[in-house]
């Protein structure tokens, strides 16, 4: 089997190491999060902690496409992450990237990062109204977004979990994380507006989320927020429509059944 391995040039004296444990993979113990696609263990080389995120192998189709005309996840990660880097925006540091293949068909991949000691998600605010500094960290993260749309990016899966947010002596940090859906280009309003809707489903929230973008662009609070619950509340309908379909279709997997 073919393969591809690519290390950042701060982390070259870590090759090895890094390698041996992507080929022990299984080996480890420790997981980060619950693991539905995609695998996520935690390692340690010379007394820093790493994480090596393991993509599930696509299917037959895209097992071709990532072979012959894409980049994989894992690719598209490392360089998304130098990327976010390049433009100030913090996000866990890039160690490496491995791909696996034959001839014809991508196999697995894998993606390196430092780990990231944080306080919060998102997801806490959405579920803990009563999260102390709520409100403040929510105008912060309200900030953060506006400065990536500012920088041209569009962090397609801007969803409750993929921002850790780490308190500072000053204020909070942002760190986005499962970057493999990003584009880099210029957003008309509508597209900045639309980068909300996957966020929560609180329309108090909207309410915070969109007075600060209004006091951040000079634009009309009520306009932004009529737009921006409109499109959280269309997101919210169809991924409830989903679930509901998946549940009906695949009811004796544990994940779709009623809590």
């Amino acid at each position: 089997m073919q393969n591809k391995f690519v290390i950042h040039p701060s982390c070259t004296s870590l090759e090895s190491d890094i390698k041996s444990a992507i080929l022990d993979f299984d080996s480890y113990p420790e997981t980060l999060g619950a693991a539905e696609r995609n695998v996520i263990k935690i390692i340690e080389i010379e007394n820093k902690k790493f994480t090596i995120k393991s993509f599930k192998v696509p299917n037959f189709i895209n097992q071709i496409a990532y072979r012959f005309f894409r980049k994989s996840k894992a690719e598209r990660s490392y360089m998304y992450a130098n990327r976010l880097l390049d433009l100030e925006i913090k996000t866990p540091f890039p160690a490496a990237y491995d791909l696996y293949m034959t001839p014809l068909l991508f196999k697995s991949s894998y993606y390196v990062s430092e780990l990231l000691e944080y306080d919060l998600t998102y997801r806490e605010l959405v579920h803990e109204p009563d999260y102390p500094d709520h409100e403040n960290i929510l105008r912060a993260f309200t900030k953060f977004t506006y400065d990536l749309h500012q920088k041209g990016v569009l962090f397609l899966d801007h969803s409750p979990g993929n921002t850790l947010i780490v308190k500072t002596d000053v204020g909070y940090d942002f760190y986005l994380v499962d970057l493999n859906r990003m584009q880099f280009v210029d957003l008309d309003f509508d597209a900045r507006i639309r980068n909300f809707a996957r966020l929560t489903p609180k329309k108090e929230m909207v309410a915070v989320m969109s007075n600060e973008y209004a006091k951040l662009t000079g634009e009309d609070e009520s306009m932004i927020f009529e737009k921006m619950w409109g499109l959280t509340e269309a997101f919210q309908k169809k991924y409830h429509g989903k679930i509901a379909l998946k549940r009906k279709i695949f009811f004796w997997k544990k994940k779709y059944k009623e809590a």
